[in-house]
C-alpha cells in the first residue's frame, strides 16, 4: 500500500475537515459554496458512520421503490397485461443492468480503499477510468436492444397484447438505462469516497420527475401524447438525464471529495482491467440472477397471464426489501472498504455485522405488512378477483424470505463493495441453479402447488444462500483481499 505521504494535495484535504467530520462550507470572492466531505470514516463510532453514510442510500431506494410502484399502479390502470408486460421488460432490463453494475462494483471497492488510504488523486483516476467503460457499455446496450426487443420478448412465448405493451417500453428504457448507469455509476463513486447526499439530492430530482412525467406521457393528459405503458419509459428517459446531469457537475466542480478534470487524460488499460478483475465476478451475480428469473418467467407463463402479473407484482415488491437492504450493504463495504485502505481490519468486519442488524430489522417489519394485509396491497394495484387472489399469496409466500433476502443482499454488496467478488458469484450460482430454480421446476410441475411452487422455492433458495453467506463471512478471508 503507497504511502499516504506521497499524496500531498490529498493529504491537505483531509485535513479541512469540521469538528464534527462533516462537509464544510468554504468562501470565495464573498461566495458561500458547499465544500469537500472530509468526514473521516476510519475513525469514530461505526453504526453512526453507517447510518451517516447509509440513509442517503436508503431514501434513495425507498425512491425508487416509490417510483417503480407508481409505474406499476399506473400499468394497472390500462389492465393487467400491461402489468405482465412491465414484469417481462423489467426483467430484461434488469440482466442489462446487472452486468454492467458489476462493474460499479469494481470502481467503488478500488475508490473506497483509495479514500481510506488518504490516495484521493487515484480515486479520481479510477473514476474516469470507470466512466470510460460505462459509456464504451452503454453504446453497446443501446443498439442492442433496439434491434432485438420484440424478438427477445416474442422468445418468451407470451401473447401479443402483454408484448405489444412492453416493446415501446423497452425501447425507450434500453436508451434511458444508459442514462441509468451513468448515473449509478457516477453515484457509486461519490458514495464510495463518503458523499451519500450528493448521489441523494439527483436521485429525488429524478425520481420526482420521472413520478410526475409517467402519468402525462401513459394516458395522455394535457397536451402530452398517449404512449400507454412506453410512457413511463420515455419519463424515465428525461428523469435518468437529469439526474446523471446533477452527479457530473458536482463531481466537475469538485463540490465532494473527488473531482473529475479531463486535463490529461488517457485511457488506462491497467487500470481497465483492474476494474474488469474485480467487477467481472459481480457482473455474473447480478446477470444470472436475471437470467434466472427469465427461466421463472418461463415457467410461470403457461399458467396464464394472471400469474405473470402476480409474479412481476410479487418481484416489485421485494424492492421495498431489496433496495433498503442494497443501499445498507453499499454502505456498509463503503465504510469497510475505507478501513481496509487505512488498515483497520475489525472495523470493517463490524461494518457488516451493524448492516445485517439494521436490515433485519426492517425486514420484519415488511415481512409482518406482507402478511398481514396481501390482498388490500394486491388490489391497490388492479382489482381483478383473479389476479389479487393469485397475488396475495405469491406476496405471502415471500414474506417469509424475506429476513433472508435481506440478509443476502447486505452481504452481496457488502462483500462487492470491499473488493471480494468472487465468493458471492460462486455462492450465488451454485445455490440458484443447483438448487433453487430445479426446485421451483419441480414443485411448480410435480406437486399440487402448481405456480406456487415457484415462490416457495425462492424462499428456500435464499435461506440456503444466506446460510453460505455467513459461513463465508465469518471465515474472514474477504478482508484480506488486496486492491492497493
Amino acid at each position: 500500500m503507497a504511502d499516504p505521504r506521497t499524496e500531498q494535495s490529498d493529504g491537505a484535504r483531509s485535513s479541512r475537515n469540521s469538528s464534527a467530520g462533516d462537509s464544510v462550507a468554504r468562501v470565495r470572492g464573498g461566495r458561500r459554496r458547499p465544500g469537500h466531505v472530509t468526514r473521516d470514516l476510519t475513525k469514530g463510532s461505526i453504526p453512526r458512520n453507517l447510518w451517516y453514510l447509509s440513509w442517503p442510500q436508503i431514501a434513495e431506494s425507498f425512491l425508487s421503490v416509490v417510483d417503480q410502484l407508481a409505474d406499476l399502479v399506473w400499468a394497472g390502470r390500462v389492465g393487467f397485461q400491461a402489468i405482465a408486460g412491465f414484469g417481462i421488460a423489467q426483467t430484461y432490463l434488469m440482466l442489462m443492468m446487472t452486468a454492467r453494475m458489476g462493474l460499479d462494483a469494481g470502481m467503488r471497492s478500488m475508490i473506497s480503499r483509495a479514500v481510506g488510504a488518504r490516495r484521493v488523486s487515484r480515486a479520481n483516476h479510477v473514476m474516469l477510468q470507470a466512466l470510460t467503460l460505462s459509456l464504451a457499455y452503454s453504446i453497446v446496450l443501446v443498439v442492442i436492444g433496439m434491434i432485438l426487443t420484440e424478438p427477445l420478448l416474442r422468445l418468451l412465448g407470451i401473447g401479443d397484447e402483454v408484448v405489444r405493451q412492453a416493446a415501446g417500453y423497452m425501447r425507450f428504457q434500453f436508451i434511458a438505462m444508459s442514462m441509468m448507469g451513468l448515473q449509478r455509476l457516477t453515484a457509486g463513486g461519490l458514495q464510495a469516497s463518503g458523499d451519500s447526499i450528493t448521489p441523494l439530492k439527483a436521485a429525488s430530482v429524478s425520481r420526482i420527475l420521472h413520478l410526475v412525467l409517467s402519468p402525462f406521457l401513459i394516458f395522455g393528459w394535457w397536451w402530452f401524447p398517449s404512449l400507454e405503458l412506453a410512457g413511463a419509459g420515455a419519463a424515465n428517459l428525461i428523469a435518468q438525464t437529469v439526474g446523471m446531469s446533477m452527479n457530473m457537475s458536482a463531481l466537475i466542480r469538485g463540490t465532494s471529495r473527488l473531482r473529475l478534470s479531463l486535463r490529461g487524460y488517457y485511457v488506462d488499460y491497467p487500470m481497465i482491467w483492474s476494474i474488469l478483475k474485480i467487477g467481472i465476478p459481480a457482473s455474473v451475480t447480478g446477470a444470472q440472477r436475471a437470467i434466472s428469473q427469465l427461466i421463472v418467467v418461463f415457467m410461470v407463463a403457461p399458467f396464464g397471464a394472471g400469474a405473470l402479473a402476480a409474479f412481476a407484482l410479487s418481484r416489485r415488491a421485494e424492492n421495498t426489501v431489496n433496495h433498503a437492504s442494497r443501499g445498507m450493504g453499499r454502505a456498509a463495504g463503503a465504510l469497510a472498504g475505507q478501513n481496509l485502505g487505512a488498515g483497520h481490519t475489525e472495523r470493517a468486519r463490524q461494518s457488516l455485522i451493524w448492516a445485517l442488524v439494521y436490515a433485519g430489522g426492517a425486514s420484519i417489519v415488511v415481512s409482518a405488512i406482507f402478511l398481514a394485509f396481501p390482498g388490500p396491497i394486491a388490489g391497490f394495484f388492479n382489482s381483478d378477483p383473479e389476479f389479487v387472489a393469485q397475488a396475495a399469496v405469491w406476496l405471502q409466500i415471500l414474506a417469509v424470505g424475506y429476513l433472508s433476502m435481506n440478509a443476502v443482499q447486505v452481504y452481496t454488496q457488502g462483500f462487492n463493495t470491499t473488493g471480494d467478488t468472487f465468493a458471492p458469484m460462486v455462492i450465488m450460482l451454485s445455490t440458484m441453479w443447483l438448487v433453487e430454480l430445479p426446485l421451483a421446476f419441480a414443485l411448480s410441475q410435480y406437486t399440487g402447488l402448481a405456480e406456487y411452487g415457484v415462490p416457495w422455492a425462492i424462499v428456500i433458495g435464499m435461506t440456503l444462500r444466506a446460510a453460505a453467506y455467513t459461513v463465508h463471512f465469518f471465515r474472514g478471508t474477504w478482508l484480506r483481499t488486496g486492491l492497493m
